[in-house]
């Protein structure tokens, strides 16, 4: 499975451009189904808007792309929202950008830098991650050995997603496949062998790319 980039989550952001007002709503979506459902759910939230533009990239190939400028001139609005998700390689994420008009006309160019500077704010608003092929693991030691495990496992590219206790303490730890045997020499290294490990099969997992 080759890596990906798309975004973290749904998310929305608000911009004032010369009185009009620009809500920009994106959203993770796997499918087109699931896209033209966002689509409509912004628009029903938004029916008194004077246009909700979309875009949406679907695929890892981004086999389908898709852009309406729902009534605002012909390539002002959809499209330059869709080159941001292809400049910024958002894959599998459909973005609306609700416009209530203030009264103020921008003119084409206004138009274009208003609707793709909304994507662009939206989605480092929110981050991106990269989604990697990558091995869900519990790692379960003893508690005297917690210590020194969290403290070297600060400095790792290994990912710890959770903690759990019991009489002894688990560590749900994701790792990118490519680094697992750094991570089993890791674990030696760190526990002398005192550890139990379980594995799930690979999957792709989301690791952070953007920071705030």
């Amino acid at each position: 499975m080759e890596p990906i980039i798309t975004i973290k989550e749904a998310h929305k952001i608000e911009n004032v451009i010369n009185k009009s007002r620009f809500i920009a709503h994106i959203k993770p979506t796997e499918s087109e189904e699931e896209a033209k459902a966002f689509i409509a759910e912004v628009k029903k939230a938004h029916h008194e808007a004077t246009h909700n533009c979309s875009a949406y990239t679907i695929g890892d190939q981004m086999n389908i792309q898709k852009a309406n400028d729902d009534g605002e001139p012909s390539g002002t609005a959809g499209v330059p929202m869709l080159e941001i998700l292809k400049k910024l390689n958002i894959h599998n994420a459909c973005v609306v950008v609700t416009r209530y008009f203030g009264g103020i006309k921008l003119g084409g160019g206004g138009l274009i830098r208003a609707y793709s500077g909304a994507v662009r704010d939206v989605i480092y608003d929110v981050g991106r991650v990269e989604l990697r092929s990558a091995i869900p693991t519990t790692v379960t030691i003893g508690y005297d050995l917690t210590g020194k495990l969290e403290y070297e496992l600060d400095s790792t590219p290994f990912i710890h997603r959770d903690t759990s206790y019991t009489d002894r303490v688990s560590y749900h730890i994701d790792v990118v496949e490519e680094d697992y045997d750094q991570f089993i020499d890791f674990l030696n290294r760190i526990t002398s062998g005192n550890y139990e490990l379980t594995k799930d099969e690979p999957m792709r997992l989301p690791f952070d790319i953007d920071t705030k």
